[in-house]
This record gives structure tokens, C-alpha cells and sequence, in this order.
């Protein structure tokens, strides 16, 4: 059976990914399939190294540097989320990447991103990962808060524009089984993304791109409905944080993020529990 996890994306509130993925890492629980968008590309990236502590220590340590996240950053690199630092910094120097162990991990690895030009999904995997994580910078640039990225000579946004939740593409990709881990509480709906006027400003040019935005929540709110399906049908494990877990995608306090953290990391037990018990793993 192929297993696979889905990792949403959400910012800052990829601490609680973090904390699933220490659960798992801890249990040595190792899926033959990962997925991820913006935070969850991120983070998925640290489960694939089999880096224990890695994922949590990325956020809840660094997130009042100034150059992770910060308006000083957006003013003067474009990018509120300092892409540089989380993908430069951090995994070459202050938390270094495990690239072998990366590589020798069988698990097939999904990063999505959407096409500035055409406002569809793209798909890569391990073998596109470099040493700048551009594939990843590409997965977490949100539209107006970061620049684009180039790569082989296209513009690349938030995969979380188009396929926030891409628990569809795991299953056209071969999974059997899906463990799709959220960064919303369940019952949650998307609103309608504020500030259309100022999206269609400054992405005048990438016009598919815009009409994605302004769709977002629709497509967002249908992914949820899917996964729903998918766990009534029996096919997916879902993992979300509780409703009393409000966090935004800017969070910093650290007491709030090692909260979420925790939360995710003992949910993430449970979901084992859940997994053994319906003998889904050993």
C-alpha cells in the first residue's frame, strides 16, 4: 500500500506541521509519499531529511529575527517572509539540511507552486531541489507579500494559490492512503481574499494569476470538501488543530508557537494510534 501525507501550507501556523512531523520523526514513522505547499513544502522538506527537532526549531527559534519575517524585510528585499535567510541561513549554516540523508530517502517528494503566467498548479519533486531551495522559495512566494520566482525561465508563486490542500494530486500519483495534515481548525471556511484592487494592481500582467486569487477561497473551501469525502470514505486520516488554537500566518510569540507546536506534535501521536490501530502501519 502507498501511503501519503499532505502537508498544507498557512505561514507561521506550519509550527504545528512541525510539531506532527516531530511525532512522526520520533516514531519513525516514514511514508512512501509526501506532498506540500508554501509552509508545508517547507517543513516536509525536514521529514524527508529524517531531521528530528529540525522543523520546529526553524520557526519557533528564528521568528523574531527580523530577517524570517518582518515589514523591514518586505521593504527591503519584496519579500515579507525573508527567503534568504529561511532558505539560505538557516539550512546552511544555523540548522544545516541534510542533503544525503534527503537523497537516500526513497520517498517520492512533491513541492507545489503555481504558474504566474497560466495561475495553474506545477508539481515538482526531489530531483528539481538545489542548494538555494528554489522550487520551495517558489512554493511559499504569497503573491504581493514576495516576488516571484524564476526557475528554467518561469515565474513561480504560492502553491497554495491554486492547491492549498492537494490531496487530489497524491491520489493521481499513486496513494493508496492519506494523511493529510491541516493548519486550520476543522469547520473552517475561506473568505473572499481582500484587496482585490490592489492584486490586480501590481499583477496587472499576470492576469490568470489574479482571476486564481480572486478565486482562492472557492477552491480553497471545495479542497476541504474533498477532504472531508475522503475521510468518510475511509481514504485519508485528517490531522487539524483545535479550535481554540488561533494563531495567524504572522504569529511570533514564541509562547503561542510552542503551544501550537506541542499540540501538533501530540495530535501527530495520536494520529499514529489511530494508524496502528486500523493496521495502516506497523
Amino acid at each position: 500500500m502507498k501511503l501519503g501525507i499532505v502537508f498544507e501550507g498557512g505561514g507561521m501556523r506550519g509550527v504545528y506541521t512541525a510539531g506532527v512531523i516531530e511525532a512522526f520523526l520520533e516514531q519513525q514513522f516514514y511514508a512512501n509519499y509526501v506532498i506540500g505547499v508554501s509552509a508545508g513544502a517547507s517543513n516536509g522538506v525536514s521529514y524527508v531529511s529524517k531531521q528530528r527537532g529540525r522543523a520546529l526549531r526553524c520557526i519557533i527559534e528564528y521568528a523574531n529575527n527580523p530577517r524570517y519575517a518582518s515589514l523591514k524585510s518586505w521593504i527591503t528585499t519584496g519579500s515579507y517572509f525573508g527567503m534568504d535567510f529561511l532558505f539560505g541561513d538557516l539550512p546552511h549554516s544555523l540548522e544545516p539540511f541534510d542533503w544525503e540523508a534527503c537523497n537516500n530517502n526513497p520517498c517520492e517528494f512533491k513541492i507545489g507552486a503555481t504558474d504566474a503566467e497560466t495561475g495553474e498548479p506545477v508539481f515538482f519533486d526531489k530531483s528539481d531541489l538545489d542548494d538555494n531551495f528554489t522550487v520551495i522559495r517558489a512554493s511559499c512566494s504569497l503573491p504581493l507579500f514576495s516576488p516571484a520566482i524564476q526557475w528554467k525561465g518561469r515565474a513561480y508563486y504560492d502553491g497554495g494559490v491554486v492547491r492549498p490542500i492537494p490531496a487530489n494530486q497524491a491520489l493521481a500519483d499513486g496513494c493508496d492512503f492519506l494523511v493529510i495534515v491541516l493548519t486550520q481548525p476543522r469547520g473552517f471556511q475561506k473568505e473572499p481574499q481582500k484587496g482585490m484592487g490592489l492584486f490586480k494592481a501590481v499583477l496587472h500582467k499576470y492576469p490568470h494569476l489574479v482571476e486564481a486569487m480572486q478565486n482562492r477561497h472557492l477552491v480553497y473551501n471545495e479542497e476541504l470538501e474533498r477532504v472531508a469525502e475522503l475521510e468518510k470514505e475511509g481514504r485519508a486520516l485528517v490531522i487539524a488543530p483545535d479550535s481554540g488554537l488561533i494563531m495567524g500566518r504572522t504569529e511570533k510569540d514564541k509562547t503561542n508557537l510552542k503551544a501550537a507546536g506541542r499540540q501538533g506534535y501530540l495530535d501527530g501521536l495520536d494520529a499514529l494510534k489511530t494508524l496502528r490501530a486500523q493496521s495502516l502501519i506497523s
